[in-house]
């Protein structure tokens, strides 16, 4: 089993930055890829970004490419997301996901064995 646990939510203005960290229990964080989601109230959970077991790859949908940046440090089991340029929109709770994926399935929740608990973003003015 792999525990992931998400920080670095808050406030902050658009246009502003934060930075979303995931960290791993275990020693088995090398064997998944990794995504991140977001689900804002009342909508389906939204595929933010993903990236490869050995961050070889990364894909993110048009809504975020560009201003978001996945990356992973295996050395430290830990996940992150730069998150830059932030829109009122984007304001949603977002979740960390570890699975053993499959190009091109990477999109779907359902195919993600482990989630995080979720940290709330909210961009506002």
């Amino acid at each position: 089993q792999v525990q992931l646990v998400e920080s670095g939510g808050g406030l902050v203005q658009p246009g502003g930055s934060l930075r979303l960290s995931c960290a791993a229990s275990g020693r088995t964080f090398s064997a998944y890829a990794m995504g991140w989601f977001r689900q804002a109230p009342g909508k389906e959970r939204e595929f933010v970004a993903h990236i490869t077991r050995t961050g070889g790859n990364t894909y993110y949908p048009d809504s975020v490419k560009g201003r978001f940046t996945i990356s992973r440090d295996n050395a430290k089991n830990t996940a992150y997301l730069q998150m830059n340029s932030l829109k009122p929109e984007d304001t949603a709770v977002y979740y960390c996901a570890a699975g053993r994926i499959y190009y091109p399935n990477y999109k779907s929740p359902s195919n993600y064995e482990f989630w995080g608990q979720g940290t709330q973003v909210t961009v506002s003015s």
